[in-house]
């Protein structure tokens, strides 16, 4: 099986909201179901459904490439870990592994330093530093990388439903591309010049890597 894309993060969604309401219908008693149709989802709930639904649009796209050249994953577990892969491609090329993150704001990586200064890269959207999550990406390539061995392996975080550019906004920092849906889905089309067993490596990664 290909696993579900979303899955994981749909089911901490729902366990949250099921936990919220319960929380209400303690504190208002026979009031309980007024107090939850009238109560504004907690931003730490509302987070896990966002997320879920970029993993769901993000993996529908997947799927749409899946050839005899192309194989996608979703939702795998890291052995070991509470930690999970939200897509992993294979193509002739090598293996992708693929973060989605539903952000609001414009990714942008932002280079201080170089010449006099050691060069530091840092990963925006908005406002907000998101650099750690490039961090996060390349702990999953690890793992992906220690279980494959010579299959080259890539990491990607992409961004579904961000405020991408008109022209440019793609980068690459220590190694992980930072793209948009269809920017991934060119990368991965395009990745055929290599004789990577598709089919096998397959098999291979889902039997380490579970469906969550």
């Amino acid at each position: 099986m290909s696993g579900v894309a979303g899955s994981s993060a749909r089911r901490e969604y729902e366990r949250r909201k099921a936990k919220d309401e319960a929380r209400l219908h303690e504190k208002w008693g026979r009031f309980g179901g007024i107090a939850v149709a009238l109560a504004d989802e907690r931003q730490s709930t509302k987070a896990w459904d966002r997320g879920a639904v970029g993993e769901e649009r993000l993996g529908a796209r997947l799927d749409a490439l899946v050839t005899d050249d192309i194989a996608v994953l979703h939702d795998r577990r890291i052995p070991g870990s509470k930690a999970n892969i939200d897509h992993i491609a294979i193509t002739r090329g090598g293996i992708w592994v693929i973060d989605a993150k539903r952000y609001k704001g414009r990714p942008e990586l932002k280079i201080e330093g170089g010449i006099l200064r050691p060069r530091v890269e840092m990963l925006l959207v908005g406002r907000r530093d998101c650099t750690n999550l490039i961090d996060g990406v390349l702990k999953q390539v690890g793992h992906i990388r220690e279980f494959v061995g010579d299959v080259p392996v890539t990491g990607v975080l992409c961004f579904v439903d961000a405020d991408w550019p008109l022209i440019g906004g793609a980068s690459t920092t220590r190694g992980i591309h930072i793209v948009w849906p269809k920017r991934l889905a060119k990368l991965l089309t395009e990745d055929t010049g290599g004789d990577v067993d598709v089919a096998g490596v397959r098999e291979s990664v889902a039997s380490r890597f579970k469906s969550s």
